[in-house]
């Protein structure tokens, strides 16, 4: 889709061809009179979008810090093309660094959404129901990651990882069926979506989904420190992850269900996100803070006993 008509059609005027600040979807910083914005694909649908920002202006009128839409006289959001966009503020600020005050911080900030959370899915978010994976699909990414691990020179158990994850494949239907309670929870809760300015405020919450709390807190554990250059280039040290225990805790409690499936909570979200990511992100193995993460990663889901709940 032309940038420029995505513009256009919120009512920003623009000669030039904009650039989108993220490389794996149009994300455009668009100067205004007084303040700049974000335009940015959004869910799939208006209709998803509208529930999206039920859910967003909810957390909002309940102090929590996470852009909603902007007035731009437009429809907002609105469907160009085949896709919907939105407009939301650009929130000034710095990044994450990684110190423990932001780390304490950023749990904090997820204690308060996982705490407003409705006991049933009120704002009708998407239901994550992610549970079909198959050793078919273990075979082809590990594979692919040891490939691309040879091609760099890493060094890494293929075995182990291997063995690992076809051991976590016949979990899922307990998981599925666990009664492990869910929140509504904006999914995607890294580093860099937040901006400290000086408290974490919440820029990307357009992956809002009911899904189990502690799915969150394994996503959280596992990615947090993605695609950053700012933040470590390694997963959190085990001090580091009781520091953002502590910050979550201070406002939701962490259920003995969810302690004793937190391990294979873990495993399935590092399924879900992390195999994927390491096996079909080519790209990614060519940059050497994404490589040292990679590495963390795969010991961490071959041995994850020093980090728990």
């Amino acid at each position: 889709m032309n940038g420029i008509k995505i513009l256009e059609s919120f009512g920003f005027k623009t000669d030039e061809e904009p650039k989108s600040i993220y490389p794996y979807s149009p994300v455009y910083r668009v100067r205004g009179e007084k303040y700049d914005f974000i335009i940015k694909k959004t869910q799939r649908t208006i209709e998803r979008a509208q529930r999206l920002i039920y859910f967003t202006k909810y957390l909002k009128e309940n102090g929590i810090k996470v852009v909603t839409p902007v007035d731009t006289k437009r429809d907002n959001p609105q469907q160009i093309g085949g896709d919907i966009y939105i407009v939301y503020p650009f929130i000034v600020g710095g990044t994450y660094t990684g110190t423990n005050d932001e780390i304490y911080d950023s749990g904090r900030l997820l204690g308060e959404i996982h705490r407003l959370s409705p006991e049933v899915n009120n704002f009708d978010l998407p239901k994550y129901n992610v549970f079909d994976f198959n050793i078919e699909e273990v075979h082809e990414s590990v594979q692919n990651i040891e490939n691309y691990a040879k091609s760099v020179n890493l060094k890494i158990d293929i075995y182990k990882l291997k063995e690992k994850l076809i051991q976590i494949v016949p979990q899922q239907e307990e998981l599925k069926n666990s009664r492990l309670p869910y929140v509504a929870t904006p999914h995607d809760f890294k580093a860099n979506n937040l901006i400290f300015n000086p408290d974490p405020y919440l820029i990307d919450p357009d992956n809002a989904t009911w899904l189990p709390k502690v799915f969150d807190l394994a996503l959280v554990l596992l990615l947090f420190h993605n695609e950053l250059s700012t933040a470590p280039d390694e997963i959190f040290t085990p001090e580091q992850w009781q520091i953002f225990l502590s910050g979550y805790t201070k406002s939701v409690s962490i259920t003995e269900l969810e302690k004793e499936y937190w391990q294979r909570a873990l495993e399935h979200v590092f399924l879900d996100e992390v195999m994927w990511l390491m096996a079909e992100c080519e790209e990614d193995w060519s940059n050497p803070s994404q490589l040292k993460l990679f590495g963390c990663l795969i010991k961490l889901i071959i041995d994850s006993s020093d980090y728990h709940l």
